[in-house]
């Protein structure tokens, strides 16, 4: 052990644990985030049958196959992050002792296999999902691109990471075999012997290498921290909660009936319910239900939901994805209003942050989050809305959305309980829908039969 290896390995230790210290003070922002949503019992059980939908949708890959060459390469890079745990795990050893090997799986011909499999399939799915995002650039005319209006910096900045961890993985494994460090026999490591065959034989190389790969994963930790709207990182580990909260237990996606109108976690009473107390559908961001939160917290960017929807490919302004990204933007960004204990009634009153010391709490809140707390769920340009009305009422509820999302998120729930607040409480509707609603109350059905 050099003094190099000593000082990139002390590197290490210390941007860990500062990356980790950052993870965990965001995961418990984010939760506490997602927990302003309203209550939502019916994501509670059956444990076991939601457990059984989650493992079959994750590891079987059943939504990302739909499109298969997608599908495929999107699993061997989830098993790679999911796989190499213990992989990053040997790599602190190999910062300080290049010779170092994991105790027992080391020497183990399986496990050689296994890291041999997982890193090569790393590789070649991320470059397989990186040459597929190009060929569908939003550079091409923009409704024929499924990533027009995505972050596509952010998805470069997780492909490259993704890139850097399998060939960290590859390339250690060839210097070591080269250095005469590992001796796995050939047909449990057949690329690694082809690889180390060339490759120089260098212990100082080994540390430097482990020293690239915990410094990258470290990057993404960092980068994630600093932000909690990066879906196309966040998703890496939300999906699982996501899926696992889906409003069908047995797996059925989130389509047929409408879902009841809920307020505070119950089924609304018509003929009790209080506008002033209870909650029509969702007239603010905070109405919606935790799931509702959780959903645009996990949104991919991915534009699957972009490509099917008929109001989208038909030249309207809706875009499903456009519209979780909108909501998940404006909520994160009121967040802290709303976490002070920030509250507005039907007249746009403040009534949650009152007293004495109200404008001093005032003055401790971010002025984006009091300036987003102003602004209409649902409005036009002129008012600065969150969704435009013209976007609301473009969506046709085909579920083709729901249908293709890989996450399970449930968009057109969210599209019919804004809905639901412009015609009970706003009555702001398309007049196109007029006659129909007077029929429904008259007759009972929308053609006046």
């Amino acid at each position: 052990m050099g003094a190099l290896q000593i000082t990139l390995g002390l590197i290490c230790v210390a941007v860990t644990v500062v990356a980790v210290a950052m993870l965990v003070r965001t995961v418990i922002q984010m939760v506490r985030t997602v927990r302003l949503g309203q209550p939502d019992p019916t994501r509670n059980g059956p444990i076991g049958a939601r457990v059984v939908t989650t493992v079959k949708e994750v590891l079987g890959h059943t939504r990302m196959l739909k499109w298969t060459k997608v599908g495929i390469a999107h699993w061997f890079v989830m098993m790679g992050f999911l796989g190499m745990l213990l992989v990053v795990a040997e790599a602190y050893g190999e910062v300080f002792q290049p010779s170092f090997e994991l105790p027992l799986l080391g020497e183990w011909a399986p496990w050689n296999l296994w890291v041999e499999v997982l890193g090569w399939a790393t590789v070649v799915g991320i470059l397989v999902l990186i040459v597929i995002r190009q060929l569908h650039h939003p550079r091409r005319a923009e409704r024929q691109s499924r990533f027009a209006g995505s972050h596509m910096g952010r998805a470069y900045f997780i492909e490259g990471i993704v890139l850097v961890e399998g060939l960290g993985v590859v390339c250690i494994r060839a210097v070591k075999h080269a250095a005469g460090l590992i001796h796995p026999p050939v047909w449990a490591a057949p690329l690694t012997h082809a690889l180390g065959s060339v490759a120089p034989s260098s212990t100082t190389l080994i540390s430097v290498l482990a020293a690239i790969k915990i410094l990258s994963g470290m990057a993404f930790i960092v980068a994630i921290s600093l932000n909690m709207t990066m879906g196309v990182a966040w998703h890496r580990f939300t999906a699982f909660f996501n899926i696992y909260f889906k409003r069908n237990a047995d797996g059925a996606v989130a389509l047929g009936a409408a879902k009841p109108m809920m307020s505070g976690g119950k089924p609304l009473d018509f003929e009790e319910a209080d506008p002033d107390t209870d909650v029509f559908g969702a007239g603010k961001v905070e109405d919606f239900s935790w799931k509702g939160w959780l959903d645009f917290t996990t949104c991919t960017e991915c534009g699957r939901c972009q490509s099917q929807c008929p109001a989208w490919n038909t030249g309207k302004p809706l875009s499903p994805k456009l519209l979780i990204t909108s909501l998940r933007d404006h909520a994160y960004t009121k967040a802290p209003y709303l976490l002070a204990g920030g509250r507005k009634d039907m007249a746009g009153e403040e009534v949650g942050i009152t007293g004495d010391n109200a404008e001093q709490r005032l003055a401790g809140i971010d002025v984006l989050a009091l300036a987003e707390a102003e602004r209409p769920l649902v409005g036009g340009p002129d008012e600065l809305g969150v969704i435009d009305p013209e976007v609301l009422w473009s969506c046709t509820t085909c579920g083709a959305c729901v249908e293709q999302c890989p996450v399970d998120i449930e968009h057109v729930d969210h599209i019919i309980d804004m809905r639901r607040y412009q015609v009970l409480i706003e009555s702001n509707f398309p007049t196109e829908l007029g006659g129909m609603f007077k029929n429904l109350e008259n007759k009972g059905n929308p053609w006046g039969q």
